[in-house]
């Protein structure tokens, strides 16, 4: 495999009854990403769904996965792929929802802990290091009492709709950022006051 592949996972839930989900956000970045260099998602033996291409020509390849588990066993999908495409956890990218980050934010970070996160602690389990960068892509707390992992589960709000396609569009935008320029760079860019 060629230095310059990335695996890129978007995490969420199988299905099309969770398709919407605040959990499902990571899949819906990789929507947008696989729209940006013209893939297809097709079913690999890995329990994924993968999407291949380059951003450029001669560029960066994305191997885009989605997969094919719920989000609490994401990480014998990931372990496999990387096996399969013979990559490590540095060429490793993980966009998924975060509570922590207000909603319309995205964070990067390199590594850390999973923050009670099922999807993260299962990925850092099965690939034994949790040294790989993570897309935060920020859906807000619940509201009031609402359980944490109820709110996951539902779908955004008629208002945070209409936003959504921005954040979707920056959390792309930060996984190619970091891709070409490094994650210095794409948190300096991402994290700053705009």
């Amino acid at each position: 495999m060629d230095e310059n592949t990335w695996l890129v996972a978007g995490l969420g839930n199988p299905g099309p009854g969770y398709s919407g989900n605040r959990h499902n956000v990571g899949q819906m970045v990789l929507d947008e990403l696989a729209g940006r260099i013209s893939a297809s998602f097709k079913t690999h033996k890995a329990n994924a769904l993968v999407a291949e291409g380059r951003l450029r020509p001669g560029g960066p390849k994305l191997i885009l996965a989605k997969p094919g588990t719920f989000m609490n066993l994401s990480g014998k999908p990931v372990a496999a792929l990387l096996k399969f495409y013979s990559l490590d956890a540095s060429r490793l990218i993980v966009i998924h929802d975060e509570l922590d980050v207000p909603f319309d934010t995205v964070k990067l970070k390199l590594g850390g802990g999973h923050g009670g996160h099922n999807g993260l602690r299962d990925i850092i389990a099965a690939i034994g290091t949790p040294d790989f960068t993570r897309v935060r892509v920020g859906v807000g707390r619940p509201p009031g009492r609402q359980d944490a992992a109820d709110f996951v589960l539902h779908d955004f709000s008629s208002t945070e709709k209409k936003v959504l396609p921005n954040l979707l569009t920056d959390a792309a935008d930060a996984a190619e950022h970091v891709i070409t320029d490094g994650l210095a760079s794409a948190q300096l860019r991402f994290h700053s006051p705009a």
